[in-house]
């Protein structure tokens, strides 16, 4: 019997000596089902091969320890992402993959088009006559359904088209989306986001001790006394603005200089996580020039913010990212009309005209939060089958 070969065993469970297991299999009789050519496999027995290595084999790798760990990992924390909500009062609502709203603004999104139709001359062009997109958010379809029924959550995957090949970025990837009305506090946002992470991540350690163990021993020593910290403290929460003094006060010489008004750039959230010890922060109230229309304006002055936050989490930068909504008819239609989006988001605006409630929510990134967790460097590495500029093999 070789590595890689599918065999059929057939024994008996027996008390374990080992501490961190209750029972093993002694087997009696062994029969190869499927044999392999140990010469010719790409994965070696009892040999060393490093994360980036196995990405070359996207069929074979779930074989591995390292991506068979990682995957019983995601699906305990998958469970127990629908169990922290629906324990809360959560409905679980399927968003749709294809819509025909570029829910981010900025433009990264894969066209969804009929390949092979041949229009008619005069014929509307489109598939759905409208151009359509694969979502980047179920976030604006989550706020249709609060309306009903108050609090749910999507889990699904989402879609960007960033021709980037770093370590931090999928052109598919998971998202955990939520929605809640009836809450004009931030905080009542950050209180979920924090709870469903450490939540979460209580679960994975308890079902999977030996899968993370391997992660902490042999990918990211040391992974294990941060996550330690990160579970144990409360997060620490700033405004932007005082996040800005904070870089600015740095004896840190930052390739992007910060400046009130722009946007967090990775080195920058880093120091701030850094600063704050290696405890997740939250980064709240931003400049209502960066962030997207729906986002409730905080009326404050000479700073003009709004409700916005984002969690920053060790190793990863932004986890999260949330905002109260604005629902108030007075304010979000003037501002759709200075973006030339009015008629687009005709039925965004008719939610707030027939019985809106103050609401918020947020979205958490999925691969995103498994780096933290495991102290995975390259988001390539925590997902089955990795999709990104110039590669999807099959």
């Amino acid at each position: 019997m070789t590595f890689g070969s599918s065999v059929e065993v057939q024994g008996k469970l027996i008390k374990s000596p080992h501490k961190k297991q209750n029972v093993e299999l002694v087997a009696e009789n062994i029969r190869v089902v499927g044999p392999c050519d140990v010469l010719a496999f790409p994965l070696k027995y009892k040999t060393h091969q490093s994360l980036e290595y196995l990405r070359q084999f996207p069929h074979f790798r779930c074989r591995s320890n390292s991506l068979g760990a990682l995957l019983r990992i995601r699906s305990e924390a998958t469970a127990a992402i629908h169990a922290f909500f629906k324990d809360n009062g959560y409905m679980h609502i399927h968003t749709p993959i294809i819509t025909s709203n570029d829910c981010e603004g900025a433009g990264e999104v894969f066209h969804v088009e009929h390949a092979n139709e041949e229009k008619e001359p005069g014929e509307n062009p489109h598939f759905f006559n409208v151009p359509a997109f694969l979502t980047v958010s179920g976030q604006l379809h989550l706020e249709v359904m609060a309306g009903a029924f108050t609090k749910v959550f999507t889990f699904g995957p989402t879609f960007r088209a960033d021709n980037s090949q770093s370590r931090k970025h999928l052109a598919e990837f998971y998202m955990v989306e939520a929605e809640l009305s009836f809450t004009e506090s931030l905080q009542d946002i950050m209180q979920v986001m924090e709870d469903l992470f450490k939540k979460v991540t209580e679960v994975v350690l308890s079902k999977c001790p030996r899968d993370v163990e391997l992660f902490h021993k042999h990918v990211a020593p040391g992974q294990e006394a941060k996550l330690e910290q990160m579970l144990k403290n409360q997060f620490i929460t700033m405004s932007y603005t005082e996040a800005i003094d904070v870089l600015k006060r740095a004896h840190q010489v930052f390739t992007y200089t910060p400046e009130w008004g722009q946007d967090l750039q990775s080195e920058h959230e880093r120091y701030l996580v850094q600063h704050c010890g290696e405890i997740p922060v939250f980064v709240f109230n931003y400049p209502y020039d960066l962030k997207p229309f729906y986002m409730r304006d905080n009326e404050d002055g000479v700073h003009h913010t709004v409700a916005a936050v984002d969690l920053l989490v060790p190793g990863v930068g932004e986890l999260c990212g949330g905002s109260l909504r604005e629902d108030r008819l007075d304010f979000l239609k003037p501002r759709l009309q200075r973006l030339g989006l009015e008629d687009i988001y005709h039925w965004y605006l008719e939610l707030r005209q027939f019985g809106s409630t103050p609401h918020g929510g947020f979205g958490m990134g999925f691969e995103r939060y498994l780096r933290c967790i495991l102290g995975v460097e390259n988001i390539k590495d925590v997902i089955p089958f990795p999709r990104f500029p110039r590669s999807c093999v099959f």
